[in-house]
Formats: C-alpha cells, structure tokens, sequence
C-alpha cells in the first residue's frame, strides 16, 4: 500500500458506494411518497409504457361505461312510458267494454267517451314526453339506440326502438277514436286488445335490450376493474418491501458515510513520517 496526499484510493472507493447508496435511496423514498414502484419512464421505461398502454385501455372503457349507461337510462325511459300506456289502454278497453252496453243513456255514455278520449290524449303526451339525452325511443324518431362495446370503439350494441304512438302499427288505435256511440264502443274493443298486446310483446323486446346493455356494463366494468388491478401490479410500490429497503439503506448511509470520513483522514498518517 503507498502513501499519497494526491490520490486516496479508499476515499474514492467508500465514495462510489456512497453516492450508490444515497442513489438507492433516493428511489426508495421517492417509491414511498408516490406509492409507485414505476413513477415514470426514467423508473422503467419498458414497465411504464405497458402500463401507460393499459391505462388508455382502462380511460376507454370509462367511455364505453358512460356510454351504455346514457343507453340504459334511454330504455329505461322508454320502458316506463311502454308501462303507463299499456296500463292506460286496459283503462281504455274498460270503458269501451262499458260503453258498448246499449242500455247507457246519453249522458252515462257521454261521461264515458269524455273520459275514453282523455285516456287516449294522455298517450300521445306520454310518447312525446318519454325523451332521454335527446333519444325517445317511442315516438318513432329513431329506429334504434347503440352504445359503444370496446374501449376501441369498433364494437357497438344496439337496441331497436318501439313506436307506440297512436294510429301507428303498434297502437293501432286511432288518435282521432271515441266511443261516443255503442257500435264506435264495439268495434274499439278488439282494436284495444290488438294494442294492448302489440305493446306488450314491445315492452319485451326493449326489456331484452336493456337486459343486453346492463350485460355488457357489467363486462367493461368487470374488464376496467382487472386491467387497473394489472396496472397496480406492474407499477404499484410494496410498501413493507420499501420500508426494510428504506431502513437498510439508512443503516448503509451512515456507515459509507463514516468509513468516508475514515478514508480522508488517512493522508494525516503522513504527517508522522515528516516529524
């Protein structure tokens, strides 16, 4: 071993593996501020851009969520109305029903085909009013609905809408019918039945859709869920690991940091030999 106050070998050596430790550390503690093993590129730059791909994968299936939920809630309006005219046209059924009793004096019938036309007014104004996010499903405005299916947005689901307005092939009873005489009474009874279960069998159909639609959000969501759980597997720091790091690392600091401080003061050995 030589003597030299010009190169100390051990102080460059305790100094390398200092600046390593407090490099090490460094992550640690910026591991543990941020919760992220993989913060940033510099971290791993292959680790964070799968996980950056992913990520893109999860914000795209938060649309494709918003998307059929903005759909279901159309159905589900849809729904409701389909419900409230199926329930008005048993009302109007019963009152043709009554009104084709030829024992009714006029006023008995008059009061009848005053409430029958009020009941039949009422549908048109529930068809008009059942509009969601600009979308009626029930007015004949639209043939369908479609929300988006993959985070890609090149797959879609669809559900066919259902015109319930009067005088149209469902409700096949017209918008300008009244019971007002006992054969007008009559000849509604059938027509009513026909719509009633024409609406019926539509209200199944756009259950089905919904039913569809609620499906595929519980997929993305299901499918949003595993890839944030990936993404956290990939990036996402092991505390208890960072924190046995965290006080190793400490420990090696302060020890490099004392065997630096040995290795300076070996030139004063020299000294010694010049007195």
């Amino acid at each position: 071993m030589s003597f030299s106050v010009i190169t100390n070998n051990a102080a460059n050596t305790a100094l390398e593996y200092l600046t390593a430790t407090q490099g090490q550390l460094a992550q640690t503690q910026n591991a543990i501020n941020s919760g992220l093993k993989v913060a940033d590129a510099r971290d791993n730059g292959a680790i964070f851009a799968i996980a950056q791909n992913q990520r893109a994968a999860v914000a795209g299936y938060t649309s494709v969520i918003n998307s059929i939920n903005n759909g279901t809630s159309s159905i589900d309006v849809a729904l409701s109305a389909g419900q409230s005219i199926s329930d008005l046209l048993i009302q109007l059924k019963t009152a043709a029903l009554s009104a084709s009793d030829s024992s009714l004096d006029t006023a008995s019938r008059q009061a009848l085909n005053a409430n029958f036309t009020a009941l039949r007014d009422q549908i048109t104004t529930i068809v008009k009013n059942a509009v969601f996010n600009g979308f009626n499903l029930v007015d004949g405005s639209t043939t369908q609905i479609t929300a988006l299916a993959s985070a890609d947005g090149t797959r879609r689901i669809t559900t066919q809408a259902e015109n319930l307005s009067l005088s149209g092939q469902i409700v096949t009873l017209k918008s300008t019918a009244t019971i007002s005489t006992q054969a007008k009474a009559s000849a509604l009874v059938a027509t009513i039945q026909t719509s009633l279960t024409n609406v019926n069998s539509a209200l199944a159909k756009l259950s089905s859709g919904a039913a569809k639609f609620s499906i595929q959000a519980t997929f993305a969501q299901k499918l949003s869920d595993t890839l944030t759980q990936g993404i956290g597997n990939l990036v996402d720091a092991n505390m208890a690991q960072e924190s046995a790091s965290l006080q190793s690392l400490q420990v090696r600091q302060q020890l490099g940091i004392q065997a630096l401080s040995i290795a300076n003061q070996s030139p004063q050995t020299i000294l010694s030999l010049f007195r």
